[in-house]
């Protein structure tokens, strides 16, 4: 996978002031990891947790002697989110790395001492109160940010230009991730572009099959799925299923389209998590949280399956192919 670039002033975290006491020397600082899903072969959850290893790699670090990870699998169960953080609270972690938003909040609640870095939160943090601003969070909280909650205009654009016909669309939705300002961005979003909008709650992979029925018999003809790990973590179950019920899909899920389903736009997820690696480099070093700026995106991959666009009898204007990132044939 190429290197993606990131934006959050490069040059303000490496002049971010320093604590006064950094990391005792001798000492092997030790990292909690809060990671989405499970850790089956293959997987995104997978996937993400070695670009971050990769990237304390590339920074020089090797595990077991210059830092220990302490990994934490929530297995998708929102239930987990509190004592997980709470136990990595307990062991003592130097840093905690938190995947989502969900447990980016989990983790705050937890502790308001430990540095909590967050790998890839696609929802607005400010809003949520995880960090004062993007420029100078303060706190104990920093990282990177998806900015998925900025992007339901540009994805429903992508959409209808390819199935310029389209008048209603399917928007899925997890009830754990925090989406209500998604929602609100893709109802204004489908309002300007002349698209009615059926907001369907999707959780798990037993809700899948039933979700695609839904939208469906709404008479959409396409659906934009909000970002969430479960999604991620099934984007191959959701691509199937789409196909079969003869719906075009939209998510902002890294290898959504490589999977099968239509397109996917949005940041590298696997990128994000490898960035996150600086942050605790940083911090490990003796830099505070709340004087690191948040990192923000600045490429935003467009992929489209050509396959499956054929498959659901769809032809895809050269002129969107072109601005594509990536053609899967």
């Amino acid at each position: 996978m190429e290197r993606r670039a990131f934006l959050a002033g490069a040059a303000a975290l490496l002049a971010a002031p320093r604590a006064a006491e950094p990391q005792q020397p001798g000492k092997v600082p030790r990292v909690g990891v809060l990671v989405p899903g499970s850790p089956t072969p293959r997987s995104l959850p997978l996937q993400v947790f070695e670009a971050f290893r990769s990237g304390l790699r590339d920074l020089g670090y090797i595990e077991g002697q210059t830092i220990i990870l302490e990994p934490r699998w929530d297995e998708h169960r929102a239930e987990r989110y509190a004592s997980l953080a709470s136990a990595l609270v307990d062991l003592k972690v130097d840093v905690i790395v938190a995947g989502t938003t969900p447990t980016s909040l989990a983790a705050k609640s937890a502790t308001t001492a430990i540095p909590i870095v967050m790998a890839a939160s696609g929802a607005d943090s400010v809003t949520l109160g995880l960090v004062a601003s993007l420029s100078r969070p303060g706190g104990n909280v920093t990282g990177l940010t998806l900015q998925t909650y900025a992007l339901p205009g540009k994805r429903l654009e992508l959409l209808k230009e390819a199935l310029p016909s389209i008048s209603r669309v399917g928007l899925f939705w997890h009830p754990v991730s925090p989406s209500r300002t998604e929602i609100t961005g893709y109802e204004t979003a489908a309002r300007t572009l002349g698209l009615q909008l059926q907001a369907i709650q999707v959780g798990g992979p037993e809700d899948f099959d039933g979700a695609f029925r839904a939208a469906g018999r709404s008479g959409a003809h396409a659906v934009v799925m909000i970002q969430s790990a479960a999604y991620a973590t099934h984007r191959v179950k959701l691509a199937s299923i789409a196909l079969k019920t003869r719906l075009a899909t939209m998510s902002g899920e890294t290898g959504f389209a490589r999977d099968g389903g239509l397109m996917n736009y949005g940041p590298s997820i696997p990128e994000s998590w490898k960035r996150a690696a600086t942050y605790v480099d940083k911090i490990l070093k003796g830099a505070k949280p709340g004087d690191l700026p948040i990192e923000q995106p600045t490429k935003f991959d467009l992929v489209i399956n050509r396959k499956t666009a054929k498959a659901l009898g769809l032809t895809i204007l050269p002129s969107l192919l072109l601005r594509a990132d990536q053609v899967i044939e």
